[in-house]
């Protein structure tokens, strides 16, 4: 089972206890430099998030009493940022590509749960997730449920695929008053992304193992804010600066839409399909492109999700209430679906170094 998530439930790491164990388990001329400024673009005043709570939700859904916007340091300016140095790639590597093609969420699957993390729990992310790949992932979803349902993914690729929603902050949404939006601090109206490209590469050292099914993956820490960053895999950048990557919010030039780059661990340990943190089955290669200990190298997901920016500082991720929309904590899951033939054909094309 592939990892989708990316949410925690209270407190702990970025999946926290509740894993699938428990399942069986120069600044932009158009940026605005304070809040106010911020504040004053949207259509109507509100309270601020927290202020109107059901306190027995508390106890259910914790830390709203904690939730406010981002902050403006939140934000950088991508010309600020030092371009990256490309990798070198050894002789045996693994060059070619594999994209499962699944659309941009046109249909609006969306919710603000998280199976992997906490299964059978309503608004257990307390964010909203998009979706692509498979369209019946909610909070009780499980393999069997999710091998019988269809799917956005070409080559009857039943694998599903999540992240956080990015708002316009300067509108409301469609959910001011409810789980996940609103009460739980994620206030604005919800951008779909321009280009939602679900990419496998490969490993810049050796050849990869075919990936297998039902492998569960996840990125990033949706609780980086305050569990720090060790876990955090935050990338931020505008198209045609795509070498530049920051852990902030990007304030792109004028023509150039703002990019976030999710890539997922590229190592498995050869046996577990999940753990109990969500974490202890993959790894990340190391610089030389080679995994730890007898973990093997595997098709790497990576990510491209485009959107149009709203201007100045308008717009923010969706996080838990307590992280306060820091850019930090962006993260996705995934859980590998496709057919056999699919996933063979995935590590045969990027083994071979074509473009599939």
């Amino acid at each position: 089972m592939i990892l989708i998530l990316a949410s925690l439930v209270a407190g702990g790491t970025l999946l926290g206890t509740g894993s699938a164990i428990a399942r069986d388990e120069g600044r932009n001329a158009s940026a605005k430099s304070d809040k106010d400024d911020k504040n004053d673009n949207r259509e109507d005043d509100r309270e601020r998030p927290g202020q109107s709570r059901n306190k027995d939700d508390d106890k259910e859904f914790p830390g709203r009493d904690k939730a406010d916007e981002a902050d403006d340091d939140d934000y950088e300016n991508i010309l600020d940022v030092e371009p990256d140095r490309e990798d070198r790639k050894g002789p045996n590597a693994s060059n070619g590509s594999f994209i499962a093609k699944c659309g941009t969420n046109g249909n609006g699957h969306r919710n603000s749960d998280n199976y992997m993390v906490a299964p059978d729990k309503r608004n257990g992310a307390q964010h909203v997730h998009d979706y692509v790949g498979n369209l019946s992932t909610d909070a009780f979803s499980d393999e069997e449920s999710l091998h019988k349902a269809g799917t956005t993914c070409d080559r009857n690729n039943k694998s599903t695929f999540f992240w956080p929603v990015l708002r316009d902050t300067r509108f409301d949404g469609d959910d001011e008053n409810r789980d996940g939006g609103g009460l739980d601090g994620n206030f604005g109206r919800i951008l779909r992304p321009t280009v939602a490209e679900m990419r496998f590469v490969g490993n810049p050292r050796q050849k990869v193992k075919t990936m297998p099914d039902d492998l569960m993956i996840i990125t990033g820490d949706a609780k980086a804010k305050t569990n720090g960053d060790k876990n955090a895999n935050a990338q931020w950048t505008c198209t045609g600066y795509e070498n530049r990557l920051t852990d902030k919010y990007p304030l792109c030039p004028s023509g150039s839409k703002l990019v976030r780059i999710l890539e997922f661990p590229n190592c498995w340990d050869g046996e577990n399909l999940d753990s109990k943190d969500m974490r202890q089955h993959t790894a990340f290669a190391d610089d030389d492109g080679d995994c730890k200990d007898d973990f093997e190298p595997i098709p790497q997901l990576r990510m491209r999700l485009v959107y149009d920016q709203p201007p100045g500082r308008n717009f923010s991720l969706d996080t838990f209430p307590d992280q306060q929309h820091d850019p930090r904590t962006d993260h996705a899951d995934f859980e590998n679906m496709a057919p056999d033939a699919v996933r063979k054909l995935m590590s045969d094309c990027i083994n071979d170094g074509r473009n599939c």
